[in-house]
């Protein structure tokens, strides 16, 4: 049986209960202790499949935590508690390249993450966990085959920047990003690979492109990014992300 997790972000808020009403199927509440907090997951149980959500910006008073707040090690904690075969990441992005354009999804193929905070589950014991294939390619493939034919072209595998927010970007932090090799920028995918990474448990990321990276926007470089605009985009793809997630389910090999 197939076990997944899924980590969504602000403008998927409502995937798991479209999941739900697509499956006829109940989602199941319930909350997660650990050493950083308690932590909510939907789960959602059939025959072939089980699958839990996690809303990464969760918090007790219903407000919605801002990136630079997250507790990362809660979160994945909670995730690998339900026991996947593989985590999936939604991550809203900004698009430097033209490659991929809002409105648009990707995979992550690698990450850049230069922030200072270092995230780990060892802060005693020394534990230097390999990152040379982040992301699983397996999923990488399915996913890349469900959104050709959704989309009308196979979806692009793109390098990540990690930026720490809650702030977008400037224009000369894109520019630098760029140089070194980065195609989207996100808040939260580097300290989720990390810890992952720690567990050794199958990781996906797909990349929901919700605006122009700052400075990039073909129609002039001085137009703002909207903070209301990139959520609606991001909620326009949920349907899409829907579909993927279970052409996985059909297609993943445990």
């Amino acid at each position: 049986m197939l076990r997944l997790s899924v980590i969504y972000g602000t403008g998927m808020s409502n995937l798991p209960n479209l999941f739900s009403d697509s499956l006829n199927s109940p989602l199941i509440n319930i909350r997660c202790d650990s050493n950083w907090g308690t932590v909510p997951l939907s789960i959602i149980k059939k025959n072939n499949f089980h699958i839990s959500f996690l809303h990464r910006h969760h918090s007790i008073n219903n407000y919605i935590t801002p990136p630079h707040s997250i507790e990362h090690r809660g979160n994945i904690h909670a995730v690998a508690s339900f026991s996947p075969n593989i985590i999936i990441s939604i991550n809203s992005v900004g698009s430097i390249s033209s490659e991929i354009k809002p409105g648009e999804i990707g995979l992550a193929s690698d990450i850049i993450d230069f922030t200072e905070y270092a995230w780990s589950f060892h802060d005693i014991i020394t534990y230097h966990s390999d990152r040379t294939s982040t992301f699983d390619i397996n999923a990488i493939d399915i996913f890349s085959k469900a959104l050709k034919e959704i989309q009308g072209r196979e979806a692009k595998k793109l390098v990540v920047a990690q930026c720490k927010g809650p702030q977008f970007e400037s224009p000369a932090e894109i520019n630098a990003l760029e140089i070194l090799g980065a195609e989207v920028v996100n808040m939260t995918l580097g300290p989720e690979s990390r810890l992952i990474s720690e567990l050794s448990i199958p990781h996906v990321s797909m990349l929901c492109s919700s605006n122009w990276a700052a400075g990039k926007n073909p129609k002039g470089p001085k137009i703002r990014i909207n903070h209301e605009e990139v959520q609606s985009i991001s909620n326009s793809m949920e349907k899409m992300i829907l579909e993927c997630i279970n052409y996985l389910i059909t297609n993943y090999q445990v």
